[in-house]
């Protein structure tokens, strides 16, 4: 076989045409055109440049005694991912510049290397691109911390409950019987997740047109099937989710809020209160399916099936550790254990450590210790406080939670709040629509301008946009315990029909009461 026919039988094996075999040769197609049909020869550079385009040796390219070679290593093309085709929750690369903005909120010393992680995030998908942004992991996941960094922001538990106040154990209170706690608790989880579920990544100006045009703002029902006219879908970017309405479910449908929560009893099921983060991580891998997991959960499944073992599943190449994703895992440790903020902080954080850090394991602990408080005091604020307790002084969640005390105390409006939180953080970005400070200042929020009112709560929490259906669901969570069943009316039940499908192997739909039972079998 002639040099002419190996160059055209090559370029074909490797799927490009002339023109694209030119542009990374730098040169004309017609050359190209020309040694394909044995007019000229290429120069010395150009035969190097194919040789290593094609993974020959320049002999192999140009002899020919070589060909048997050249026809092997045809058949041996490079084996590699499909870059452009790798869903970008697990692509790094393609999360470089939330990569780079993460870094800054935790205070790495990497201002000076901007514009690279910008260059490398403007590069096209590919094993370059890949090359590179293993380098920038290495270079952040090293980085000190910036000269004048204003927070301490530990990871671990023993450093975490070092800047920590802490909070006494105290007794569940007697005015509601704890199953009506628990109860409650389910339930106004499920109704605060279905509540924001159709609407579930709607920014704010199309929800509150939304809701206006159905006579539902301010928020105080479910969004209906119904409320979604064509008219409305003509002008919307988004359209929600009208499958999920209240309307058309006849029980509460899959969702990852719900599932992490029915897996949290499977996990003290099989390993008990004790579970280590590698419990959860096994957990995980043997319950669901990939696809059943988001963002940092998505990137933590893949580093356990990779070897990499907690806490290192959370570090490594996560560009999503600090979003909302631990803090919507954790209730069911403060239901299991009313009255102990410490112990179901505790708990929470070995669920949140196998995915997160810092701040986004905070929100976990705040969370599961509101709702372990909601059990025995009755005052938003102390509830507020019970959570609050668990987490690092020196931190930014804090600082952002307390901002939110600080103005309700002063008597700023809720609508005030709802403009603070919107110019600070930018709905249409991800990182901020997802991340766990956003979302627990909204949590925050419905609670207290709530009043400890549910329907009320609930509503607030949804109409605020961000991540709808997980601020619900906690919104939901604290109240259904602080309240006890009857806070949930029959109007907010009646879609569950008493149950709960999931997607998780060997559960799939599950009654309301037999996860009420079994959460009360493990309360101490």
């Amino acid at each position: 076989m002639e040099l002419k026919d190996r160059l055209a039988k090559m370029r074909a094996a490797a799927g490009l045409s002339q023109e694209a075999l030119a542009a990374e040769l730098g040169v004309s197609r017609q050359a190209v055109q020309k040694w394909e049909k044995g007019a000229c020869m290429p120069e010395l550079e150009h035969l190097v440049k194919m040789a290593k385009r094609f993974h020959v040796t320049l002999d192999g390219l140009v002899l020919q005694s070589s060909s048997r070679h050249v026809e092997e290593m045809l058949k041996l093309s490079p084996i590699s991912p499909d870059y452009e085709h790798m869903h970008f929750w697990e692509s790094y690369p393609v999360n470089l510049e939330i990569e780079y903005r993460q870094c800054m909120e935790e205070g790495k010393d990497l201002e000076r290397y901007r514009g690279l992680f910008q260059a490398a995030a403007a590069m096209p998908e590919g094993e370059y691109k890949e090359r590179i942004a293993d380098v920038l992991f290495d270079l952040q996941y090293h980085a000190g911390t910036a000269e004048g960094y204003a927070y301490d922001e530990p990871s671990d538990l023993e450093g975490i409950r070092a800047q920590a106040d802490g909070w006494r154990r105290e007794r569940p209170g007697t005015a509601v019987a704890l199953d009506s706690r628990v109860r409650g608790a389910w339930l106004g989880r499920l109704c605060g997740c279905l509540l924001g579920k159709p609407v579930e990544g709607m920014r704010t100006p199309e929800l509150h047109t939304l809701l206006k045009s159905a006579g539902n703002f301010p928020m105080h029902r479910y969004i209906l099937s119904t409320d979604v006219t064509q008219a409305l879908l003509d002008r919307f970017h988004f359209s929600p989710y009208t499958q999920f309405c209240a309307d058309r479910v006849d029980c509460m449908p899959v969702d990852d809020d719900t599932n992490y929560t029915v897996l949290s009893s499977l996990l003290i099921e099989r390993y008990g209160r004790d579970f280590t983060p590698g419990d959860v991580a096994r957990l995980w891998v043997n319950c669901q399916s990939k696809d059943a997991y988001c963002t940092a959960e998505r990137v933590a499944f893949k580093n356990f099936v990779a070897g990499f073992v907690p806490p290192q599943s959370a570090m490594y190449k996560n560009a999503y550790r600090e979003w909302i994703g631990a803090q919507i895992r954790v209730d069911y440790y403060g239901y299991i254990n009313p009255g102990n903020p410490q112990l179901a902080a505790e708990m929470a954080w070995r669920d949140a450590s196998i995915s997160h850090v810092k701040n986004g394991i905070y929100g976990a602990m705040y969370v599961a210790a509101m709702i372990a408080g909601a059990a025995a005091n009755e005052e938003m604020d102390t509830i507020v406080r019970c959570g609050l307790s668990q987490i690092p002084r020196a931190s930014r969640l804090m600082e952002a939670v307390e901002g939110v005390r600080q103005d309700f105390a002063a008597g700023a409006p809720f609508d005030a709040f709802v403009q603070k939180l919107h110019a600070r953080f930018d709905e249409y970005e991800s990182h901020d629509w997802c991340h766990a400070i956003s979302n627990c200042m909204i949590v925050t929020a419905a609670l207290l301008y709530g009043g400890g009112d549910f329907a009320k709560s609930i509503c607030m929490a949804v109409q605020c946009g961000f991540d709808t259906d997980c601020n619900g669901a906690t919104v939901g969570s604290v109240l259904g315990m602080r309240n006890g069943e009857a806070c949930v009316g029959d109007d907010w039940r009646r879609p569950l029909r008493g149950t709960l499908d999931t997607s998780i192997f060997g559960v799939g739909r599950v009654s309301i009461e037999e996860l009420v039972r079994r959460t009360l079998e493990d309360v101490r």
